[in-house]
């Protein structure tokens, strides 16, 4: 799902790896902070402030090298099926009083449009375009540490470091469905999956 534009070929290539994946964690850094302070502000709902910040990664993510190609059914439908094996996860972790949320402040299509659009661009960004930087940086086990790491920081700014760890073994479930996939299809579907059960959890 993800390409990259060609890059100079020799002793270059690992200084130009090294500025593209510089590049878009800075980005992503700003796109953060962006959301802590429409959030912290309340400049904008929770579904306003999704869909600018899934916008603006969008635009990270196409900054990143990566552009749109058809992903495969099978990889969609391994990572829907990842994406339900999270949420059962979940709820056995809470069980047996399962937390079941009966009122929201937003209606349920607009919520669940903003909720597709962030965990998707978050999966353009960085298990399309921080991975494909940082594997032709360190290879794909640097891709993986790299990218498990940002996606439990980029949560600790809204959510509190209290989500770390849960962050930490979630994003290794992604890295790990886009080494078997071999892009962020399958790592996208399951982490909109996954999130889209928090409207109920």
């Amino acid at each position: 799902m993800s390409a990259l534009a060609a890059r100079p070929a020799g002793g270059r290539v690992a200084a130009g790896a090294l500025a593209g994946l510089a590049g878009v964690c800075a980005l992503l850094a700003l796109a953060v902070a962006l959301r802590w302070q429409i959030a912290t502000r309340a400049a904008l709902d929770g579904v306003g402030e999704g869909l600018v910040f899934g916008t603006v990664l969008l635009v990270i993510a196409l900054a990143g090298g990566v552009r749109a190609t058809r992903p495969s059914v099978q990889a969609v439908m391994a990572g829907a099926v990842a994406g339900a094996a999270l949420v059962g996860l979940s709820l056995a972790a809470h069980w047996p009083s399962v937390p079941v949320q009966l009122g929201h402040a937003a209606p349920f299509p607009s919520w669940a449009g903003a909720t597709i659009l962030v965990a998707t661009a978050e999966e353009l960004v960085l298990r399309g375009a921080v991975w494909s930087w940082a594997t032709e940086l360190g290879g794909c086990v640097a891709a993986l540490v790299v990218t498990t790491l940002l996606f439990a920081l980029i949560h600790v700014p809204l959510y509190g470091p209290s989500v770390v760890p849960l962050d930490l073994a979630v994003g290794l479930v992604l890295g790990g469905l886009r080494l078997w996939s071999g892009g962020p299809a399958a790592p996208a579907a399951a982490h909109v999956i996954a999130d889209l059960a928090t409207w109920w959890l």
